[in-house]
């Protein structure tokens, strides 16, 4: 492991790693090397398990591991524990050793700063937008997320990751860092991860060691404060006022904790909300005796959603499979249900052309939906009750669904039919659409590509396992081409990356490698791999 002090000596030394994305994929099965160049795991130092999480999260998935040490005076105010902040150096490079982080970056104020390392009012900074800096700790910390904002674009500068890891637990940070990364076209992805909890429940933090033996038994009463009023939710309470009123009650039994706000917001807006219709997080800031603890949880109206979308020839279908099954949702097959009406019009003898009659068909038919218990095998589809899985993949019936599935009246009815079911959510579904038209507030949003050569490429394969003559690479670029051409400009939902979707480009990856990346996804946003007592 490396330890650097300057920017230079770290420039340096990244200068002279070869530090590229995987080789192309070598097929299913086969083992996975780490998918990204860079990753950074900024921190103030003092680490516990929380950091440490971050740290592993780190090296499993990237090929060269920077951890940033430094406490950042842009973000204290005149009042804060700048001063007296907690340090380690010998076991934190101790910790990052252990881990196998290949160089920890601890910077003076100075080489951040210049001058006496006290960052002038010149500086230039990074100013997060103002409607999110004034809710939650924004109203008593005038400057920190400005400060936060401005060293964490310097170590992306710096740096150069592919992706930067935070913790949950620092919520307004985490959200206001998204947006920056957003905002400003930063190409780095921004990987939140689960809050890490003491037995008691307590967030894990640097601050907590300040806490005397009374008030770190008090200081539990926290969670559980949350806890309450997460548990007023799963029972069907949505409204602001009694979840506060929750926190506040349970709250009321620990003398050492004096709340300083309890809200409930958008996780990603922080604007205040009134009713919890999809998502909210419930936050707390809260002083025990000398030191300052906040915590959140997420409340969630909804199971998730799984919206991923992306030009034909992507492997949409096999990735949306493969995730739901993994994860144990259903997975909609929205071009089953075309096939379904396709095949029922045939039944009934109705004419093609006859948008009026089928129109009317399809209003009144009822499809459903149900997973296969093995992958690779073929949705459940019934119609009206009638189970069609096998009769819609009949030739007539793939000969006629284009016609059918261009009707606007069948799309409308069956959009309508596709929203029933992600009522609830614990649904993946693919498309062209999905994230942008059909479920524009999914949880999870993947815009799933892949290069003209490499679809091509894919396809010509699949004509040779079947055992069909495979036609030119080049008469194949040039049909995706005219289909993608056909696909982003058709007037009714035109196929379109959503602007919240994350961009998975698969020519390097194995399809066990996405199918990876987009679980782990899902299971960091939803705290999936943490059991009950962590939050």
């Amino acid at each position: 492991m490396r330890w650097f002090t300057t920017t230079i000596e770290l420039r340096q030394y990244l200068g002279r790693q070869r530090v590229v994305q995987p080789s192309p994929a070598r097929g299913v099965g086969e083992s996975a090397e780490p998918l990204y160049g860079i990753g950074l795991v900024p921190t103030m130092g003092a680490l516990h398990e929380g950091h440490l999480t971050l740290i592993r999260k780190a090296r499993q998935e990237n090929r060269l591991v920077i951890v940033s040490i430094f406490v950042n005076p842009l973000q204290f105010g005149p009042n804060e524990d700048l001063a007296q902040y907690p340090h380690d150096h010998e076991q934190d490079a101790y910790l990052c050793e252990q881990l196998g982080v290949d160089a920890v970056f601890m910077p003076s104020p100075e080489d951040m700063y210049g001058n006496q390392g006290i960052p002038s009012q010149q500086l230039t900074r990074v100013l997060p937008p103002k409607a999110m800096l004034t809710p939650l700790c924004g109203g008593k910390r005038i400057g920190h997320f400005e400060g936060v904002a401005t060293v964490v674009m310097k170590l992306f500068n710096i740096v150069s990751p592919q992706r930067a890891y935070f913790g949950r637990k620092d919520a307004q940070q985490l959200a206001i860092l998204q947006r920056m990364v957003q905002d400003l076209s930063c190409p780095v992805t921004v990987v939140p991860c689960p809050t890490v909890r003491e037995q008691d429940g307590l967030a894990m933090s640097s601050r907590n060691q300040y806490l005397t033996p009374d008030e770190r038994r008090d200081a539990a009463g926290i969670y559980r404060a949350l806890r309450s009023a997460a548990q007023q939710f799963e029972r069907g309470v949505r409204d602001r006022e009694p979840l506060l009123n929750a926190v506040q009650s349970e709250l009321a039994a620990y003398s050492a904790v004096e709340p300083e706000y309890i809200e409930l917001v958008n996780p990603q807006t922080l604007n205040p909300l009134e009713t919890v219709d999809h998502i909210g997080l419930l936050a707390i800031a809260a002083q025990v005796g000398a030191t300052r603890l906040i915590d959140n949880l997420l409340l969630r109206g909804r199971q998730p959603i799984i919206a991923i979308d992306g030009p034909a020839g992507a492997g949409k279908s096999t990735v949306a499979r493969r995730v739901a099954h993994q994860l144990e949702l259903l997975y909609l097959d929205t071009g089953a249900m075309y096939r379904a009406v396709t095949w029922l019009v045939l039944e009934r003898g109705i004419a093609i052309d006859d948008e009026q009659a089928i129109a009317d068909l399809v209003s009144q038919s009822a499809i459903r939906l149900m997973s296969p218990d093995e992958v690779g095998q073929p949705t459940q589809v019934l119609i009206n009750d009638e189970d069609i899985t096998d009769v819609i993949r009949q030739p007539r019936v793939a000969a006629q669904v284009s016609a059918i599935a261009a009707q606007p009246a069948v799309r409308r009815e069956l959009v309508k039919q596709q929203q029933h079911y992600g009522r609830r959510g614990n649904i993946v579904l693919d498309g062209r659409d999905i994230g942008t038209h059909v479920f524009p507030d999914a949880e999870v949003k993947i815009f799933l590509t892949a290069s003209v050569h490499e679809r091509a490429r894919r396809r010509q394969q699949d004509l040779q396992s079947q055992g069909q003559a495979a036609l030119p690479l080049e008469d194949i670029e040039q049909a995706i081409r005219q289909r993608d051409h056909q696909d982003s400009t058709r007037a009714i939902a035109p196929l379109q990356k959503a602007a919240d979707a994350i961009e998975i480009q698969t020519d390097s990856f194995t399809v066990d490698q996405v199918v990876g990346q987009i679980v782990d996804f899902y299971n960091q946003q939803f705290d999936r791999q943490q059991p009950d007592a962590q939050g």
